[in-house]
């Protein structure tokens, strides 16, 4: 997937949302996993995209007291500086682990022209080498069904906290990904 420096270097003319006709090709842009020193930039664009509200979300108490899966934690910087991050987190059910992809962004210049499809499937790609069977997010249906995430079905996962259950998706990353997962979702205990 990537070089030894943990860098792929990207162009968005093999990215996954498509340029319109006659449209002049983005620059290129590098992918690679997160590091403490993009922190600061990191939380500029997660308030530039989402705001304080973000803090108030459902998901967000499924992060508290938690660490993030750090090998499916990536960003993704062109000549501007970062332009996307996706996270995972580990979180467990009364059937067993998955991951909760979030949250992931993509500045406003970036929109449209595959960055962000890069960055779910670098991420999905990750959690797969690493043996976890499924991902589960909180997020627009249309858009994420392109990467094979669909609804869990009702009453098989309870979050913390109120939420659009049409919004609650899942990915098996094996045939039997998501087999026996059910119940109230929390922070792992470590």
């Amino acid at each position: 997937m990537n070089d030894a420096g943990g860098a792929l270097s990207l162009s968005s003319d093999s990215a996954v949302a498509p340029h319109g006709a006659g449209a002049t090709p983005a620059p290129p842009y590098t992918l690679r996993l997160e590091q403490p020193r993009d922190a600061a930039e990191i939380d500029a664009l997660y308030d530039e995209t989402f705001g304080p509200a973000r803090f108030t979300k459902t998901v967000e108490r499924l992060r508290e007291g938690n660490a993030p899966f750090r090998p499916g934690c990536f960003v993704a910087y062109d000549a501007e500086g970062l332009t996307g991050v996706v996270r995972l987190w580990p979180v467990a059910c009364a059937g067993g682990s998955l991951l909760m992809l979030g949250p992931f962004a993509v500045a406003e210049r970036r929109r449209g022209n595959g960055v962000g499809g890069k960055l779910i499937l670098a991420s999905l790609q990750a959690a797969t080498e690493a043996g976890w069977g499924a991902v589960f997010l909180v997020g627009d249906p249309d858009y994420y069904a392109r990467f094979g995430f669909e609804p869990v079905p009702a009453g098989m996962l309870t979050l913390p906290g109120p939420v659009d259950a049409r919004r609650v998706l899942w990915r098996a990353l094996r045939a039997d990904g998501t087999a026996g997962l059910t119940g109230a979702l929390r922070a792992p205990v470590s």
